[in-house]
């Protein structure tokens, strides 16, 4: 199993790229809006994006998808409820910052939706669909269970959670989500967030304070 990361753009966001092995298809989880950073990752493994897969609206987190699917013709999947997100990010970077920096805000054609409990069959891989509202309300995790890997966008990082004050965030059903789908997986499981280093399931249950609730 192939997983490896570049650190994207202005908010340093974590896209994920995941093979079976180098000189095959591949995902890309989360792509930033740098579609050259993109290449470059996938270009390392000798790999072809056959599939995006976005966590979250969010432009950190999808701004990238329109150019990576016009240049490799990947299929990119969101969950419907945060179409309103993705459709107009520079808005979006317009209201809250003031300014829209560089970078590549294409949109793909359209968003294969995501659901709860769906199973994607791509690149060879079986990645379980975890819908985890909260930081947004379409939020979702992807999960390879025979990895014992967990990629989490903005949902769960080392030492903290998504936050949850921007359009669409709900603090409470965040820990509903963490609580019911997230912190159910085995201990053991390697997360890997949107930002930040990786880290596991046991190690946020012992340290991350926002976790201590959950504590036994």
């Amino acid at each position: 199993m192939l997983i490896d990361r570049a650190i994207l753009w202005l908010f340093a966001t974590n896209t994920w790229v995941l093979a079976r092995g180098p000189g095959g298809p591949a995902v890309v989880i989360d792509p930033a809006p740098d579609a050259d950073g993109i290449d470059a990752l996938a270009a390392a493994h000798d790999l072809s994006i056959e599939a995006v897969l976005v966590t979250h609206g969010h432009v950190d987190h999808v701004g990238g998808a329109g150019a990576v699917a016009r240049r490799h013709g990947s299929e990119v999947y969101l969950h419907p409820d945060d179409a309103f997100l993705a459709e107009e990010p520079q808005g979006l970077l317009e209201a809250f910052w003031g300014t829209v920096p560089p970078g590549d805000y294409d949109q793909p054609p359209s968003y294969a939706p995501l659901a709860h409990d769906q199973i994607l069959d791509v690149a060879g891989l079986h990645i379980e669909v975890i819908h985890t509202p909260g930081h947004t309300p379409g939020h979702c995790v992807f999960h390879l269970r025979d990895q014992e890997a967990l990629f989490t966008g903005d949902h769960l990082f080392a030492g903290s959670i998504g936050r949850t004050d921007l359009p669409g965030g709900d603090h409470d059903a965040l820990m509903r989500s963490m609580e019911d789908r997230v912190l159910d997986l085995p201990a053991r499981t390697v997360v890997f967030p949107g930002h930040g280093p990786t880290t596991t399931l046991a190690a946020e249950l012992q340290t991350n304070q926002f976790l201590e609730v959950f504590r036994q």
